[in-house]
């Protein structure tokens, strides 16, 4: 990989990774469109360590709190009702899915989901449900002339089953093309949930998963020695200078702006790449990597 190469995909990894768009989808378009060789699942996943660093610095405050009280919830059973602790509890609840499935499937996680026309199929599909979640959240958020308002959840009702049911929707964005955020968000507006406490508790639930992945693949890297340490080093740093700039807007634009930007864009690239696929213009299989 060149540090040109790097340089690109650590923006696009940034730029994509918080947006309900999939950043792996995006990274193995992007290598695909340039004619490079996929960056693979080893890449993403340490790149996103450097957009996870981004979320613990924005959400910086919350994740100390968090972790504090539930720190302390193990020793003093008082503090066990704190909204705080029980934060800490459902973060670990909600992130058991991506756990037992990434292990699980990671040989089809690192081979047939790469396939574009999965990829392609997922972009499509997903949209159109995050649209249909959007649009059920507005109707909620706006009422119509005979209905009223409807007040949405906010974190404070989150239990236990909501919990699991946000982190089965985030094990989905294990498959190229779905999308950790929109499937997440897009799960709690299902649920109920307003738009800003469906997105916070999105970017929070993937710290443990993404950094967990991230570790497991260095350490993978580090004994197999198929990863070029220097760009893959410096993407992982321009994906977290992007990606925080990415976290900031994203929590400004959702709590006044509809995802129908996101649907349709997802929609349109999805059609044009099966479309370029079924020409023959790309190949729907990765291209190996040569280290």
């Amino acid at each position: 990989m060149s540090w040109f190469e790097s340089l690109i995909l650590g923006l696009v990894q940034g730029l994509t990774e918080f947006l309900p768009v999939s950043s792996s989808a995006h990274l193995r378009l992007t290598a695909a469109f340039s004619g490079w060789e996929d960056p693979g699942a080893a890449f993403t996943a340490i790149t996103q360590i450097g957009t996870e660093a981004a979320v613990l610095i924005y959400f910086r405050k919350d994740i100390g709190r968090i972790i504090s009280a539930w720190s302390r919830s193990l020793f003093d059973k008082t503090m066990r009702k704190d909204h705080d602790a029980q934060m800490g509890w459902l973060v670990i609840v909600g992130s058991i899915p991506i756990g037992l499935l990434g292990v699980t499937l990671k040989d089809q996680i690192e081979g047939p989901f790469r396939d574009l026309r999965v990829t392609a199929t997922m972009l499509v599909v997903v949209g159109v449900v995050i649209g249909i979640a959007d649009r059920l959240a507005a109707r909620d958020e706006n009422g119509g002339r005979h209905r009223t308002p409807k007040q949405r959840k906010t974190l404070d009702d989150l239990g236990v089953k909501d919990g699991l049911i946000f982190g089965l929707c985030q094990a989905c964005a294990l498959i190229p093309g779905v999308s950790r955020s929109g499937a997440t968000i897009s799960g709690g507006l299902f649920m109920g949930y307003k738009r800003e406490a469906a997105a916070r508790y999105s970017f929070l639930l993937a710290i443990p998963a993404v950094m967990a992945s991230g570790v497991f693949e260095l350490k993978d890297a580090m004994e197999g020695g198929h990863v070029d340490w220097g760009p893959t080093a410096f993407a992982t740093v321009i994906a977290f200078a992007s990606g925080y700039a990415v976290i900031a807007w994203f929590m400004k634009f959702i709590s006044t702006k509809s995802f129908m930007p996101f649907v349709y864009y997802r929609v349109v690239l999805g059609i044009v790449l099966i479309g370029l696929v079924m020409a023959g213009v790309l190949s729907p299989h990765a291209a190996e990597s040569a280290g």
